[in-house]
Parts: C-alpha cells; sequence; structure tokens
C-alpha cells in the first residue's frame, strides 16, 4: 500500500483516504487543499476527458509542484476516488420521499443520469470498484430509504442499487458515445434503405415485424425512461 491512501496493489485504502485527515500532518499550512486538488481534476476532466487527468497536469492547475500533490492523493487512483465522491455531492439528498419505491427509485435514476451527463468521465470513473466517501454514503442512505417500502432485505436493496447504477452508467456512456458520433443525413438515409433491403429478404421475419411496428420517440429523454421503466417493472418481479 501506498502512503495517504494509496491504492498499491491491493486498491484504496478507505480507512486511510475517508477518515483520514486530509491534509499533511507536518510542515507547514499548506497554501491549497485537498478539495481544490480535487475541484481542479473534476474542471481538467469535464473539459478534456478522464485520460488529461495526470497528477502533473493536476498540479498545474492549482499552481504547485507535482511532489506536493503526492501528500493529499498518493496516485491517479486515489485521485478519482475523490472526485467521484467529489461530484456526488452534487446528487440530491434530502428531497422528501413519496413512499412509492417505483416513483422514489425512478427520481434516484434521474439524479444519477443527469449528474453523469454533466461529469460525461463519471461512467468510466465508476467501471471499477470505487470506495464509497462520504457524500457515496449520503446518496446510497437515501436511495436505500426509498427502497424499504419493497420489503427486500438489506442486501437485495444493495444489489438494486448497484444494477440500477450499473444501468445508468451503461445507459449514459452509450449516450454521450452516440451524442459525440456525427453523422450524415446521407449516412441515415443508406442505413435505413439498406435495413428494408434486409426486412424484405425473407430471411429476418422477426426484424421485418420489429421495423414495422409503430416509431417511437427517440430523444435521448424518453428512450432513458423506456428503459428505466422496463428495470424497474422487472425489479417489481423479483
Amino acid at each position: 500500500m501506498t502512503r495517504d491512501g494509496g491504492s498499491g496493489a491491493t486498491g484504496v485504502d478507505p480507512e486511510q483516504l475517508w477518515l483520514g485527515p486530509g491534509r499533511p500532518r507536518r510542515g507547514r499550512r499548506p497554501a491549497f487543499s485537498r478539495e481544490a486538488i480535487t475541484a481542479a481534476a473534476v474542471a481538467l476532466a469535464d473539459a478534456e476527458g478522464l485520460d488529461a487527468v495526470t497528477m502533473r497536469r493536476v498540479a498545474a492547475e492549482v499552481g504547485t509542484a507535482v511532489m506536493s500533490l503526492y501528500s493529499y492523493a498518493a496516485d491517479k487512483e486515489t485521485l478519482l476516488e475523490l472526485m467521484v465522491d467529489h461530484v456526488s455531492g452534487e446528487l440530491p439528498t434530502s428531497a422528501a420521499l413519496t413512499g412509492d419505491w417505483r416513483t422514489d427509485l425512478t427520481a434516484v435514476a434521474h439524479h444519477q443520469r443527469d449528474l453523469m451527463l454533466r461529469h460525461p468521465w463519471l461512467p468510466a470513473a465508476l467501471s471499477t470498484r470505487r470506495s464509497l466517501g462520504p457524500n457515496t454514503l449520503a446518496f446510497l442512505e437515501h436511495a436505500l430509504a426509498a427502497l424499504r417500502p419493497t420489503g427486500l432485505d438489506g442486501a437485495a436493496k444493495l444489489e438494486v442499487f448497484a444494477q440500477l447504477t450499473a444501468f445508468v452508467a451503461g445507459h449514459v456512456a452509450h449516450e454521450v458515445m452516440q451524442a459525440a458520433a456525427v453523422r450524415s443525413p446521407d449516412r441515415v438515409a443508406a442505413e435505413a434503405r439498406y435495413l428494408a433491403v434486409v426486412a424484405a429478404d425473407g430471411h429476418h421475419p422477426e426484424l421485418a415485424e420489429a421495423l414495422a411496428a409503430p416509431a417511437r420517440t427517440l430523444t435521448p429523454d424518453a428512450t432513458f425512461t423506456r428503459f428505466l421503466n422496463r428495470l424497474i417493472d422487472g425489479l417489481g418481479t423479483d
């Protein structure tokens, strides 16, 4: 394990990271805080993507030598933990619950999607297991309270939250990728003609039936809501 909550070969130590002092124990009073370092890293990821977040770049953003940064975050994995929990502080945790778990869980998912769309690097950061910092814990507590009316036991509620988060992260990652892909009207028309030919060749009857169905609203919001509703309906049959 590396110093001050570093990951080393065993992952970030949550006790060192979240229960530690959050700043160097010795020496002069620092000119910046762990919060400022984390905010700078988040701003960098928002502007240029997760690959741009290096210890050297973040040090330059806060105006310090890179070696000074290691007293606050021992490596990039530790910095990612701090970043994830930092933006999780944007999630609402004090809103009153309705008592209808489907309604409340739907709201939880929409809040997660909104957060990930504001910070498009977040789904990738969540793809590896992260520790639960204070902001993440607060939102988890809110989500578990939303699930109380289901009567599920604690382990099942944690599974539901993990499943929901994974769905939202995967959907947003695809959503962001699709938004970045530029397709000309000619390309879209060519794809439609191709599918029409394939559907009419007699070898793909299921596809032909699916394509003949009435079109659905394909806005990002409408698509997410449809998929989310199916997921939540499925949870109700568990």
